[in-house]
């Protein structure tokens, strides 16, 4: 999109007020989403409810289709469509709500960095394991990515999803990688992370921005969304602060919403982190 049509839907966005209809588009959650794309759908809900506007989450065998990116999540808002956390963050603070003006330019570039680093780490870690390692691909991947389709369509899409995923991989380097180093890589992030938490409620303070938003729905889906093993989550719990942070957010912005909006029903079926 060119600099002009994007000054241009700024501009609409921001004439019109954030509507009651607000919805939010995600794969269905019981069968078919996966850890990297609940996620992601999770990281967009906090970051809403921490600007206190409401959505509506809908699920959709063909969400990943009806994507303007063939990501999810994607918000319908009006007549407007935006897909992922980023440009779902600016199209927000176009009608006027930011979690991150507050923020001094030194602090606003520590903030993309951290961001960046998750994005790198976390969401490339989620992928590798979903479509890299074979366990997990044939006993969990397969059968939910292709679920709401018959066969032999469902095998089809989740083989063009795992080729496509695998060519990135090999792209960024992590191809040749093995399980236990991508677990030393998820490893380090939480460090950093925890590092940067350290005793605050959030991690620029008192107040949460788009980074704890993006943290949580990558943390809490890998504590709360069983898999194989335990082995991805366990590299989370080594870090007090961290799943701590988890539950603070979960208590004070999902505790009590309705539920097509709250961390329960977003995550996979596991415990919740407050029990």
């Amino acid at each position: 999109m060119s600099l002009v049509a994007e000054a241009f839907v700024t501009q609409l966005a921001a004439a019109e007020p954030w509507p009651e209809n607000a919805a939010l588009y995600q794969q269905l959650k019981e069968e078919q989403i996966l850890l990297s794309d609940n996620a992601s759908s999770l990281a967009v809900q906090a970051f809403l409810q921490m600007c206190n506007l409401p959505i509506q989450v809908i699920c959709r065998a063909n969400a990943e289709y009806m994507s303007p990116s063939g990501k999810v999540p994607f918000i319908h808002v009006g007549n407007q469509v935006v897909s992922e956390l980023g440009p779902i963050v600016q199209f927000v603070k176009a009608k006027g709500h930011s979690l991150s003006d507050g923020l001094d330019e030194v602090q606003k570039a520590e903030m993309k960095a951290y961001m960046e680093l998750v994005n790198n780490m976390l969401l490339t870690a989620e992928l590798y394991l979903q479509w890299c390692d074979d366990v997990t691909v044939e006993e969990i991947t397969h059968p939910r990515y292709g679920s709401p389709y018959p066969w032999p369509l469902n095998r089809i899409l989740s083989y063009q999803k795992q080729w496509e995923v695998r060519r990135k991989m090999k792209a960024i380097g992590w191809a040749g990688k093995t399980l236990e180093q991508v677990l030393e890589d998820v490893d380090q992030c939480c460090h950093a992370l925890s590092q940067r938490l350290g005793t605050q409620p959030y991690f620029f303070n008192k107040q949460p921005t788009e980074l704890d938003a993006l943290v949580f729905g990558h943390l809490f889906t890998i504590l709360t969304t069983q898999l194989i093993t335990d082995e991805l989550s366990e590299k989370v719990k080594n870090y007090s602060n961290l799943t701590a942070f988890c539950r603070r957010i979960e208590q004070q912005y999902f505790e009590g919403h309705e539920k097509e909006s709250s961390a329960i029903a977003a995550r996979s079926s596991k415990r919740s982190l407050l029990k």
